[in-house]
């Protein structure tokens, strides 16, 4: 039991700014001919995204914005949506209240998996699979679905700093093929993780989902995270410190899919993909990258954004695991070091 002792915190700082700007410019001239990867179709309007679109934004905590490409195109936000409405519900509902009925581990399946949800008795398991994501919308506080939707819209809004605006035509190819999505949702209602009608509960994120953003949008958006729920551009507190703790841990071992193993070994960092191509990755107490490319890997990853995210993240220092030694190493032969030298 550790909750009585208080969190510290203990944060670095980003190069300085030439240095940022002059990287996310050689990040994007370094793999924006990279053509690696499919553009999603399961969801159909999303196959008419331009393949060659390709954006890079670092936003900083002190509200510095470096970008290359194509960060204002906008997109749909899609599973991005379900780190920020986490956030929302932790600081509406709190900590206990939402590990308890969503969870915190990775299912080591794929984010729409109905298998995963009946091997853990109808546990959700995490809130960045399909089934956690449903389950987390079902709590946003609201009287209605119209209200919960409402609370989505202005808190993923505020998180972002400016108003968001739902894509109509997106909303509506995925509201005609979300068949596993009500499947489910009545599965999750059936073991008692969902009180509300289970298909309300499916508009409501078919219209998180749906919500457009950029990929400037996504940096502001991590940077916020980043700097313990203040928004770097506006100053407007969206969630709490403990709050941005317990979202950037579940994204850390849950935000990118069954290849989040692999991603926080070779990246370091937590992060959030979605299937229309953005990536959102944050540095706690530096900032965050937002990138977009439609092109994905098999588990729905941007191709070109997981490379350039990589790439920042050893060039910048954001690897929250990676150390140096503190004092250079000498040159003096271990034979001949002191007892309180070793």
């Amino acid at each position: 039991m550790i909750g009585e002792v208080e969190q510290a915190v203990s944060t670095g700082s980003l190069p300085g700014w030439g240095l940022v700007d002059e990287l996310v410019h050689v990040v994007h001239d370094r793999y924006r001919s990279h053509d690696e990867g499919v553009v999603a179709t399961y969801i159909p309007v999303l196959a008419d995204a331009d393949p060659g679109a390709f954006g890079v934004c670092v936003a900083e905590t002190s509200g510095g914005i470096h970008e290359a490409g194509d960060t204002g195109v906008d997109f749909s936000v899609q599973s991005i949506s379900k780190a920020f409405v986490y956030a929302l519900v932790c600081e509406a509902l709190g900590h206990e209240a939402v590990r308890e009925r969503v969870g915190v581990n990775n299912t080591g399946l794929g984010f729409s998996s109905v298998m995963a949800l009946e091997l853990n008795e109808g546990h959700p398991m995490n809130p960045m699979v399909n089934a956690g994501a449903l389950a987390t919308t079902a709590m946003m506080p609201g009287s209605s679905f119209a209200e919960q939707w409402e609370n989505v819209r202005t808190g993923l809004s505020r998180f972002a700093g400016r108003q968001l605006a739902l894509d109509g035509e997106v909303y509506r190819s995925e509201s005609a093929t979300n068949m596993r999505n009500k499947a489910i949702a009545r599965l999750l209602q059936s073991y008692g993780r969902i009180d509300l009608d289970p298909l309300g509960v499916v508009d409501v994120y078919t219209r998180q989902c749906s919500l457009l953003v950029t990929a400037r949008d996504l940096a502001v958006m991590g940077a916020t995270l980043a700097d313990g729920g203040v928004n770097p551009l506006t100053g407007d507190r969206v969630v709490s410190g403990q709050v941005c703790r317990d979202t950037l841990a579940v994204l850390a071992s849950t935000g990118m899919y069954e290849r989040s193993g692999e991603w926080l070994f070779e990246i370091g960092l937590p992060a959030k993909s979605g299937v229309s191509g953005g990536i959102v990755a944050v540095a706690p107490g530096k900032g965050a990258i937002g990138t977009f490319s439609p092109r994905l890997d098999p588990a729905g990853n941007s191709v070109r954004g997981q490379r350039a995210t990589g790439y920042l993240s050893r060039a910048l220092g954001l690897n929250v695991f990676a150390s140096a030694a503190r004092v250079p190493e000498r040159d003096v032969p271990p034979a001949e070091l002191t007892k309180d030298d070793r």
